[in-house]
């Protein structure tokens, strides 16, 4: 079970920071993507993380805006989100695959699915 945290109403310019938690999760590697989905637009996969080698992966819309990291303790992965704009404005999910652990930035690699967080940046 996936359970996203961590959104909020924030201003242009300023920062989030996401929060997935696996729970029972026994894999030893696993792999955690964050979408996001604006009303009217499609899902967007814009980052990725692999406990197996600590690979990661970024769209072009959050390259150097947004971080990925993981706590293996934890079993949580955050998304830093920084100079945030009107148009990172989307309700955000945090999936995992079944297997293998690695990373891909499309909905159907992914199996599992948290319920979502709401990000809204205003101008």
């Amino acid at each position: 079970q996936l359970q996203a945290s961590g959104g909020g109403l924030v201003q242009a310019g300023g920062s989030l920071r996401l929060s997935c938690a696996a729970s029972g999760v026994t894999l030893d590697y696993y792999a955690i993507g964050w979408f996001r989905q604006a009303p009217g637009k499609e899902r967007e996969g814009i980052s990725c993380i692999s406990s197996f080698d600590g690979s990661t992966l970024y769209a072009d819309s959050v390259e150097g805006r947004f971080t990925i990291s993981n706590d293996d303790a934890k079993k949580t992965v955050y998304l830093e989100m920084n100079n945030l704009q009107p148009e990172d404005t989307a309700v955000y999910y945090c999936a995992s695959p079944i297997s293998p652990p690695s990373c891909a930035l499309y909905a159907g690699w992914f199996h599992y699915w948290g319920q979502g967080t709401q990000v809204t940046v205003s101008s």
